[in-house]
């Protein structure tokens, strides 16, 4: 069979028409600004907007308590804060996440352990288990690109040796675990409402809980100390302001009007996409545990074959597909060799600590692909066309 020209090569690419555009938005986000502007009530504690917001948000995750704050890292620092971590205490946590997991432990003086991810990319719980020191004061799960990690067994180390679980869940807003929202599966859960997320109000963050004196902890460190039902001048502890604002609150309101339509779309088309690739050469979607019954799919990950990454580099593949219009991004590089995490760790132990962490570190070089989730909000042709790019540049190389 003849081979196409790639478009690298002067050939026709597979598409020159865009994929779907982020944000989506409309009459119901201008209408809820609106209301937040004219109401003159832009901040402050729990105005009307923040307040319905929160209790969506709690139902929605299968949580009692929600509290919004001004972004998703600060969110990860809040919640090691209200668990009681400190400076020096080891946080266990995957390499290979958002630079924000590491640094939100490393803003309040804490210690990151990286253990390993396994072939979904999600941390690896018997890493986890083997991480474990007397420093030990806190694992963080890390639900990337929308998928659970498995609650269910880092639940029982957690318990067994008495750590604090909190989730990192900045990319799974509403994904489920054994039909049980995220963030409430620990002690505290953690979200992203930045712009590129699923549920987006610009910049934002959530916390979740379903234990009151967590979450009565939570509100004080992000309300500069103070104490619910407190008077104004009240404060009994440290705090920050790290409040949400009554204008995002009316942006993510009228975003969740939005969420469970898209959601069906993009798992709709992550089905696609799963059919199409098992019959490519050389790639194989990343696979998940099925006691995840509820996929976010913030991203789509598909990987490169072992068997063909000796003669397909990576950064050369991504290179063709993109001349071919298909937005195939690198992801991440593994944290644990992120210099200044390295360097940051480095000042406050006073040594130089060295993970090693195969798994995460081969796909990131090697194997790993992403497609970001406005793309799968296209439709069923867009995914074909995906295919068919994919398709054509590996063809190339076989």
């Amino acid at each position: 069979m003849q081979k196409s020209r790639l478009a690298v090569d002067g050939g026709s690419p597979i598409r020159t028409h865009p994929f779907p555009e982020w944000p989506i938005f409309g009459e119901l986000e201008e209408k809820l600004m609106l209301e937040a502007v004219r109401s003159g009530n832009w901040g402050g504690v729990n105005p009307d907007k923040i307040k319905s917001f929160e209790e969506k948000f709690a139902r929605l995750h299968d949580a009692k308590y929600a509290i919004t704050v001004n972004n998703g890292t600060v969110a990860i620092s809040i919640a090691l804060l209200a668990a009681g971590v400190d400076a020096g205490d080891e946080v266990i946590m995957p390499p290979y996440t958002f630079i924000a997991t590491a640094t939100a432990a490393l803003l309040i003086g804490a210690i990151p352990v990286f253990a390993d991810v396994d072939e979904s990319m999600l941390i690896d719980p018997d890493r986890v288990e083997a991480a474990i020191t007397p420093a030990t004061k806190a694992i963080i799960a890390v639900h990337i690109a929308g998928a659970p990690a498995n609650m269910t067994r880092l639940r029982q180390i957690a318990k067994t040796y008495k750590l604090i679980l909190i989730e990192d869940a900045a990319q799974a807003v509403a994904a489920k675990w054994e039909d049980q929202g995220v963030g409430a599966l620990g002690d505290l859960g953690t979200f992203s409402l930045q712009s590129s997320k699923n549920l987006n109000s610009g910049e934002g963050g959530v916390i979740v809980s379903n234990d009151e004196e967590l979450a009565d902890h939570v509100w004080s460190i992000h309300n500069c100390g103070r104490v619910r039902n407190g008077k104004w001048y009240q404060h009994e502890r440290i705090g920050w302001n790290f409040r949400f604002s009554e204008v995002q609150a009316a942006l993510a309101l009228a975003q969740m009007s939005r969420l469970e339509e898209q959601m069906e779309i993009r798992q709709r088309s992550a089905n696609d996409l799963n059919g199409l690739l098992q019959g490519i050469e050389g790639i194989h979607p990343v696979k998940y545990d099925s006691r995840i019954t509820k996929h976010a799919n913030h991203l789509y990950m598909f990987k490169l074959d072992r068997d063909v990454t000796d003669s397909i580099v990576k950064e050369d593949f991504i290179r063709k597909l993109n001349a071919e219009g298909i937005p195939v991004t690198a992801g991440y590089v593994p944290l644990n060799k992120n210099t200044a995490v390295i360097d940051r760790t480095r000042k406050l132990i006073g040594e130089d600590r060295l993970y090693s962490c195969p798994v995460a570190e081969r796909a990131s070089e090697h194997e790993l692909l992403w497609l970001h989730q406005n793309v799968l909000l296209g439709s069923e042709r867009d995914m074909e066309d995906i295919a068919n790019g994919i398709n054509k540049v590996i063809q190339s190389y076989l």
